[in-house]
């Protein structure tokens, strides 16, 4: 996975006529906290902020989804 910029991030999204907000929203995250991850505002270590950064391609890691089972390992 190549990671990005969050001015490259802003740009793709740009490119494809997607809002920001509309792009938040979409995938059911605050506008706000998406703009302040996109700032460098929020460092985007855990929680909603960190599925922010994974989901626009800012950094690697997992999107977790139930966070009672982070530390359970996958099936090989």
């Amino acid at each position: 996975m190549t990671l990005r910029t969050a001015d490259e991030a802003r740009q793709e999204l740009q490119r494809q006529g997607v809002s920001i907000s509309s792009w938040a929203l979409a995938n059911g995250f605050s506008t706000t906290q998406v703009f302040e991850v996109l700032a460098g505002r929020n460092k985007a270590t855990r929680g909603k902020a960190h599925n922010i950064a994974v989901k626009l391609g800012l950094k690697e890691g997992e999107v977790c989804t139930d966070p009672a089972n982070a530390l359970e390992r996958r099936a090989a």
